[in-house]
């Protein structure tokens, strides 16, 4: 199995089976597929009975290319796995946000790599600014920076929205690893 695919099944694993929660502002899900987005991908029956494949098939092409994966693959498997699972969780261009964030408050002024536009598009620059960080700085402060964001924003979301302090518990334990 290549590291994508595992990479991919373990959010998949996190993600859980099938959930039908009126708290949850995503809906009905298998997996973590919402409906409106399992039927983008052409699946028509009822959500308990998709099957895996499907929310392999929907990870692989709406998260794991928007957030470039192959190419952040190639550079760092603690990065990729950090950015693709933000993607599923709160949609690439958040998980970019953070990213690009990152970056530019530890590029020591510009000194190490140029400031990024923070556009929540991960294109040559960004990717350049990912290798020329790994060059003078660790991998680990990146993710836990990554973390932290990704952290505060949940906080933020339970205090806009009361009815999602009934999923903080399960983000932070399941998806902040510091």
């Amino acid at each position: 199995m290549s590291l994508k695919h595992q990479i991919i099944n373990e959010i998949i694993e996190t993600e859980g089976g099938y959930i039908n929660d009126p708290s949850d502002s995503g809906g009905e899900t298998k997996y973590g597929v919402t409906v409106k987005v399992a039927r983008k991908f052409g699946y028509f029956d009822p959500m308990e009975d998709m099957p895996r494949f499907i929310a392999f098939e929907v990870y692989s092409e709406k998260y794991w290319e928007a957030v470039r994966g192959d190419s952040l693959l190639s550079i760092s498997e603690g990065l990729a796995r950090e950015v693709c699972d933000t993607g599923v969780n709160m949609g690439p261009n958040r998980a970019i946000t953070f990213l690009q964030r990152a970056l530019n408050a530890f590029n020591m002024r510009g000194e190490i790599y140029d400031d990024l536009v923070v556009d929540g598009k991960i294109g040559q620059k960004t990717i350049l600014a990912v290798k020329s960080y790994l060059k003078h700085r660790h991998e680990g402060a990146l993710i836990k920076a990554l973390n932290c964001l990704q952290g505060a924003f949940y906080i933020e979301l339970s205090e806009r929205r009361e009815k999602d302090e009934k999923f903080i518990y399960g983000w932070f334990r399941n998806r902040i690893k510091i």
